[in-house]
């Protein structure tokens, strides 16, 4: 068992210099980042601008419209702006991410979002260097050993919001400018951008006309066709788009009197993702608020539960078995559960545009007869990932949307 160890940690070893070597994303992909974005640009373009969806990529796009006083409108779905960015207060001593939680770029990502020439950043960060973690296979709960946890720093160095969240950072640095030019309520069911004008009609029948339409919606809302074209988009950009792998998912926090778990427990599943992980972890709170996260396949047994409260019970049932009933002895009966999986405007959790090829990317990122352009976090070119990627790929995409001819 000892030499087996030594090897697993030589083998880690040599994959750490070698992947964060050749793989550039992420927090490893400082380099990739534009020198500037399209904040640090002047525009003079003098049509009417629609973008569908007041996620992280719509608002970023919108700043940019905003700050060159182009004129334009922001149509969102629902009754509320940040897409699958969402944030609780209720809950615990300090704000809960709902939605987007880890910073899995570099730092100096947050001065490229919000414009801010320099190297220092104005957030306090937490590194997400995990003490100690455990894995759980259904049956047997193990420790982790503590070079794991060093392994997974180096070649994912992650971070998390001290004292605010992903939701406080869009809302104060990009969403604050625009958010008066929200429509809200206003689903898009039909594009039609085969005359000289685009003509977007919403659910409810209301329509509007565009001589530009930046779609931000998320891939998952894309390919269930809730959003008709006319005319329609091609075959090979309809088969990127189904390819891609859009996860089921739902995310809880529950509250407990007493911290009886690590830092996290990785679940074992046959894809995407299960565990859970302390919420609080480092923010110097109170609150004991033990987070779960469950995407992929495994997702659908707790769907197949009759309500959100049996969907509690069967994790305190699973916590239990790993921790000899200290789960529900310790419980305060008080959670928040976001279903973003069956959200009817989300359909899914999240992507990673890095898994694409580049020839998938650029066919994703070509307007449609340079009318409608596309953006979000499966549109970005930079590799970061998560709320970067949306916001930097709405940057992106206003700038291609202004500029061609």
């Amino acid at each position: 068992m000892k030499i087996y160890s030594v090897l697993l940690v030589l083998i880690f070893t040599s994959l750490s210099f070698c992947l964060s070597g050749c793989f550039k994303w992420s927090a490893r992909a400082e380099s990739k980042l534009p020198k500037e974005t399209a904040l640090h640009k002047t525009y003079n373009y003098g049509g009417k601008v629609i973008i569908v969806g007041a996620g992280a990529s719509g608002l970023a796009a919108a700043k940019v419209l905003e700050q060159n006083n182009i004129e334009y409108i922001i149509l969102e779905a629902t009754n509320r702006y940040g897409g699958r960015l969402k944030k609780d207060t209720s809950l615990a001593d300090f704000p809960i991410d709902v939605g987007a939680e880890w910073l899995h770029s570099a730092p100096i990502t947050l001065n490229k979002m919000k414009g801010k020439l320099g190297d220092e950043i104005d957030e306090e960060l937490i590194p997400y260097h995990l003490d100690n973690t455990a894995s759980w296979d259904g049956e047997e709960y193990t420790e982790d050993p503590h070079w794991q946890n060093n392994f997974m720093y180096k070649f994912l160095p992650e971070s998390k919001f001290k004292k605010t969240t992903w939701y406080d950072f869009v809302d104060e640095n990009i969403a604050k400018t625009v958010k008066h030019k929200i429509q809200f309520s206003s689903p898009v069911s039909a594009i039609d951008y085969s005359g000289n004008n685009i003509i977007l009609t919403t659910k409810n029948g209301n329509r509007f006309e565009a001589d530009r339409v930046l779609v931000t919606v998320s891939i998952g809302v894309l390919k269930s066709n809730r959003i008709t074209f006319k005319p329609e988009m091609n075959e090979e950009r309809k088969q990127i788009m189904n390819s891609i792998i859009f996860h089921p998912g739902f995310k809880v926090a529950m509250k407990f009197s007493e911290k009886f778990y690590p830092d996290a427990i990785n679940c074992k599943v046959e894809n995407g993702e299960k565990g859970f992980y302390d919420i609080a972890f480092k923010k110097d709170a109170q609150t004991n608020v033990l987070g779960f996260l469950c995407t992929g396949n495994e997702t659908q047994k707790y769907y197949d539960l009759n309500s959100e409260q049996e969907i509690i019970s069967s994790l305190l049932q699973e916590l239990d078995q790993m921790f000899n009933g200290k789960a529900t002895a310790s419980y305060s009966g008080e959670y928040i559960l976001e279903n973003w999986g069956q959200h009817q405007f989300t359909m899914g959790t999240w992507t990673q545009a890095f898994q694409q090829k580049n020839s998938e990317l650029k066919i994703l990122n070509q307007p449609l007869d340079k009318k409608v352009y596309f953006a979000g976090e499966i549109n970005d070119t930079y590799q970061q990932m998560g709320v970067p990627g949306a916001v930097l790929s709405g940057y992106h995409s206003i700038d291609k949307l202004l500029t061609d001819k």
